[in-house]
């Protein structure tokens, strides 16, 4: 029989709304007791004193890039990284090669997961064949083999009478569908936001404009069907407008938003460092104060780090040659705690965003600590500084802007299913 005990620790369970200082005692994959001071033997004894003890974290939205572009990532390497970020559950975005268009994809990864990630991988399938926008997948089978949601992420589905049954027929298999949401003929070719910066920079802006249009018809789709439309990497001023006014008519829409959104505007560019090129690109100052303003107030559901790895040669190319894209697993927790120490969320608000509110939206188990739930738990070391260097992270990628920056507040342990998988001072422990 395995036995933990967190010790000492500030609890933090929004399900509950539970914020005290409490030990927590999980048995054979389990919690089975959150008490003010438990006494057992036989327990491995994890001293969270002056540490946040909180659930899991839950990644709405990763590339793990497995199968078929295993150089940049594979599922065990995510996997490693995501439990050292705190990440207890990810849910995978369907580019890979091949596309998870097809059961047997879907199936692939699962056994995959099961034998070589510490976290637990939850796939998302593509919406459509081979992400083309054209013809839809087959939903049912995708979902009987394990598909938690529907998405082309990082293409847009342009066709509206697509996304049209796209979203009909998610409404039977009651997932959601996930959108991608930049009008491509906006696009263009652009590669960092239009404004005052890519004038400077003399590179093709992506205006904030294609983000809002194309939320708002995925918006008018979503209420003509019913369906539940998320809406991923929100990074406009005008996207969360229509979002919380669609919400507010009763319309099924969740949405995600990234750390890099949060924190970083497109003066980030300046230097024409390609581990800034993202997609949708950093914006101005004024989306970034919109974006967390959002996230306060529940507009915005969760943060999504959107782990995007890419390997050293593809990023070291001109900036309109790179792929956009970041690491995020490992930097996620202290690029967002600066959203409690400014006050903008309290901590058990910041929980809720990174571990409840997504795993409701994917119906997964996870996000709490009611006794009797899974024994996937974080501990958090919130006043922990240290610098970042990817060259020492998890992840076969190094591709991050925050590369010697340093940090404040680390995972110091994550326990996954009962099991300590990860600690700061050990590494990662499992598989």
């Amino acid at each position: 029989m395995s036995r933990i005990l967190i010790r000492g620790g500030r609890v933090l369970d929004p399900g509950c709304g539970r914020d005290e200082r409490c030990d927590v005692l999980l048995e054979d994959g389990v919690i089975v007791a959150v008490d003010a001071a438990i006494e057992t033997r036989g327990a491995e004894v994890i001293d969270a004193e002056g540490c946040w003890v909180a659930p899991g974290f839950v990644d709405l939205h990763t590339h793990l890039r497995e199968p078929g572009q295993e150089y940049k990532e594979d599922i065990a390497s995510g996997g490693r990284a995501a439990v050292a970020g705190g990440f207890t559950s990810v849910a995978c975005m369907a580019n890979t090669q091949p596309v998870n268009d097809d059961p047997a994809v879907t199936d692939f990864i699962l056994d995959r997961a099961r034998q070589d990630s510490p976290a637990r991988v939850y796939p998302v399938a593509a919406a459509t064949k081979g992400l083309k926008g054209e013809v839809m997948t087959e939903m049912s089978a995708l979902v009987d083999a394990g598909a938690v949601a529907f998405s082309d992420d990082g293409k847009t589905i342009m066709d509206s009478g697509v996304m049209r049954r796209v979203l009909e027929y998610s409404t039977l298999v009651q997932r959601p569908v996930m959108t991608h949401a930049e009008d491509r003929t906006l696009v263009a070719e652009g590669v960092v936001n239009e404004g005052p910066v890519s004038t400077r920079l003399g590179l093709p802006g992506n205006p904030a404009m294609a983000e809002t249009v194309h939320v708002s018809r995925d918006i008018m789709l979503a209420e003509l069907t019913g369906a539940h439309l998320h809406v991923a990497h929100v990074s406009t001023a005008g996207a969360v407008q229509q979002i919380r006014e669609a919400r507010a008519r009763g319309v099924h829409v969740t949405a995600e938003v990234t750390p890099h959104h949060l924190a970083l505007t497109d003066e980030a560019t300046a230097g024409y460092d390609t581990n800034t090129k993202m997609a949708p690109p950093l914006r101005g100052s004024e989306d970034v104060a919109a974006c967390r303003a959002a996230l306060a107030d529940g507009t915005l559901d969760a943060i999504a780090t959107d782990h995007a790895p890419h390997a050293l040669h593809e990023k070291e190319v001109e900036f309109t040659a790179a792929p956009p894209g970041i690491i995020g697993f490992e930097t996620a927790l202290p690029v967002v705690l600066d959203l409690v120490r400014k006050d903008e969320l309290t901590p058990l608000e910041l929980v809720s965003r990174l571990s409840t509110e997504p795993a409701r939206i994917l119906r997964v188990p996870a996000g709490t600590l009611a006794v009797g739930a899974p024994a996937d738990v974080v501990v958090i070391e919130p006043d922990h500084e240290w610098v970042y260097d990817p060259a020492k992270g998890h992840s076969k990628s190094r591709n991050s802007p925050w590369d010697g920056a340093r940090m404040t507040g680390r995972v110091l342990a994550t326990v996954v299913a009962g099991k300590l998988v990860f600690h700061a001072d050990r590494g990662v422990l499992a598989p």
